[in-house]
């Protein structure tokens, strides 16, 4: 039984980025629980497990977590974790309701991965997790006693794709909404592509589980793929080309996989899964939430917030961002991440003095709402801010030039004789991603995100370019954008870039878990990510590079908010592989998703610094 729970642990943190406190406060005292099978429009009945507190002596709002996790333990009479994490709601005698998304565990239909909005339903026939929304509400409203008639959504990483679809389901019972590390677009930024790039690793240990098809209603998780499995780094790398993943382990079981691997442009398939293109006429409150340490939905909460700010000029909206890896403002205490500390519990404040306040606000009519436009935790200095706009309006672009001798600087370079710095980029010798050793049947190594990257830093195929030592704090808000030229000798190639903080050489080593940091000259990563080359101009038509020709690649960076502080010094680290989050580029123009092995070629990079070619990473001061 104990190893049962174990394992039930272990998928509640793979799916959805934390594992929760719960209630000591016995909520199954307080609450009685029902379940429903509530009809769509099409005549597919959901699953759907309401909370609802024993006090009627007022009407209560409803707070609805749809997910296609499983809505475990099922049962009128057992409890689910979720009524119990959100002790901040069940105190306040919130109506709980959770339900099992379509063609997911005790749902009907057929469950499509993102299912794309249709924004002009014709029929009945016509149906996606907006129209799903908001037939729910429609059937809780009218069959929930003691309902108070406003209603509000909220969701972290998958459920909080399924929030967002609630901002535009335009029932008017729906006030509040907050999509949490939202899922916006799998190809340009979430989880399984960065900028085209395939995340490997992630990818596949999600979709083991994930996509495995059931074939009837179930309660229950599906057994996963299993295999002998060595390091991470030596398994991905013998798996070989993509292609072997369904020769070797999946065997073709895995439609999301097989569609991924179909389409290896931003074709029709990936286009019409992202929500950002739809964020029109958003009429309830929205309050996006995300964490400056998400590996996974960074780019979700920060696009989905600018783009329904960029088209719904009046409605309510903000943005909440914090110090925090997947989810992990859910989680009981969070006041370090990785080596990084913070000095105070930056979830259990959210939670307090942000999330119940808000929807209080909006579904109660009850307090006043504080929120600024944008509540920004600031890291280096441990600091929340609160802004009238993001990227603040005193935060002003400047450039870091790569110059000689490993250099970067805030002046253009001037002339030189040496005007790039070159490498060798062997795809059977991939940069890892991190430096801690990982069983490649977890998830990733989520501190990534705040790594020391000394052990990248000695490595030949990174270059490294660094500041003098600051004489004053230089605080970074916004994003960051890098703007490379260069050249290879291959076809194609992938450009890695990392801002990374320099620590004195005589900062205090610190003892984290019985160990000593060593801390004198530690590089901490604080933004990296990655771009495959032929995407760098449309990522519908890829193009190669010509080999030998100088070529310039532009990408952005997700924002960060950090203060590099006197004393330290300010890196970037160029590389072409990040092993396995990502997939390797063969370096050879072809698809990479059906590549051969005789695909993979080295290739010499060059990265140059000149007046003509001034490489650059433009970052936003604050002033």
């Amino acid at each position: 039984m104990k190893r049962k729970i174990v394992k039930v642990l272990a998928l509640i943190i793979l799916f959805t980025g934390s594992i929760y406190p719960q209630d000591q406060g016995g909520v199954e005292d307080r609450y009685v629980k029902n379940e429903y099978r509530i009809r769509m429009r099409d005549g597919i009945k959901l699953y759907t497990a309401v909370f609802s507190p024993k006090d009627t002596t007022e009407e209560h709002p409803i707070l609805i977590w749809r997910t296609p996790y499983s809505c475990a333990p099922y049962g009128k009479n057992k409890f689910s974790r979720y009524a119990k994490i959100y002790k901040h709601f069940t105190d306040e005698n919130y109506i709980i309701v959770h339900q099992d998304v379509r063609g997911r565990f005790m749902s009907e239909g057929k469950f499509v991965d993102m299912r794309p909005f249709i924004p002009d339903k014709k029929d009945s026939t016509d149906v996606d997790e907006a129209s799903d929304t908001y037939d729910t509400v429609e059937w809780l409203i009218n069959n929930i006693p003691h309902n108070n008639g406003r209603v509000g959504v909220w969701g972290i990483s998958y459920p909080g794709f399924y929030a967002a679809m609630a901002a535009m389901a335009n029932h008017p019972a729906i006030k509040a909404v907050s999509p949490q590390a939202p899922i916006s677009d799998w190809f340009i930024g979430d989880d399984m592509h960065h900028n085209g790039a395939f995340s490997l690793m992630m990818a596949f240990n999600f979709f083991k589980v994930f996509g495995i098809p059931r074939d009837s209603l179930t309660t229950k998780w599906p057994k996963p793929v299993r295999y002998p499995s060595p390091d991470a780094y030596t398994f991905f790398l013998d798996m070989g080309p993509l292609k072997n993943a369904n020769k070797l382990y999946l065997n073709n079981r895995i439609e999301f996989w097989n569609q991924a691997m179909a389409n290896g442009t931003y074709n029709d398939f990936w286009q019409a899964k992202s929500t950002l293109q739809h964020f029109h006429n958003v009429k309830p409150a929205v309050m996006t939430v995300g964490g400056w340490f998400d590996g996974e939905d960074l780019f979700g909460a920060l696009h989905t917030y600018s783009e329904i700010e960029k088209k719904n000029p009046g409605t309510f909206n903000i943005l909440v961002m914090g110090p925090w890896p997947h989810g992990a403002w859910g989680r009981g205490n969070v006041s370090e991440f990785g080596d990084m500390e913070f000095g105070q519990n930056t979830s259990e404040f959210y939670r307090q003095n942000v999330e119940l306040p808000f929807f209080n606000y909006f579904l109660k009519g009850k307090g006043e709402l504080n929120l600024p436009e944008a509540l920004i935790f600031e890291t280096g200095n441990n600091k929340w801010h609160k802004f009238e706009k993001w990227p603040p309006e005193n935060s002003v672009p400047e450039k870091l030039y790569f110059d000689d001798g490993a250099k970067l600087v805030f002046n253009s370079p001037e002339k030189s004789e040496i005007d790039y710095d070159e490498f060798i980029s062997n795809p059977f010798k991939p940069v890892p991603y991190t430096s801690k050793i990982l069983d490649s049947r977890k998830f990733y190594n989520r501190t990534y995100m705040v790594e020391d990257q000394r052990f990248a830093f000695t490595r030949t195929d990174v270059l490294s370019y660094q500041t003098g030592i600051l004489d004053t704090d230089v605080t970074v808000a916004g994003p960051v954008k890098a703007d490379l030229f260069v050249s290879t000798s291959g076809t194609d190639a992938d450009w890695v870039v990392k801002l990374i903080d320099v620590f004195p050489k005589d900062e205090k080593d610190k003892s984290k878990n019985g160990k000593t940091v060593e801390m004198g000259n530690y590089q901490m990563l604080i933004r990296g990510d990655i771009m495959r080359g032929k995407f760098r101009n449309s990522y519908e038509n890829p193009e190669p590079f010509v080999p030998g020709k100088v070529t310039e690649v532009s990408f952005t960076l997700p924002d960060v908010m950090h203060t590099f502080k006197k004393g330290h010094k300010i890196m970037v680290q160029i590389q072409s592989s990040w092993f396995p989050l990502f997939d390797r580029n063969p370096q050879t123009f072809t698809d990479i998703y059906n590549a051969e092995e005789e695909d993979f070629k080295s290739a010499v990079h060059r990265v140059y610094h000149s007046e003509e070619y001034p490489s650059s990473v433009i970052i936003n001061v604050m002033k």
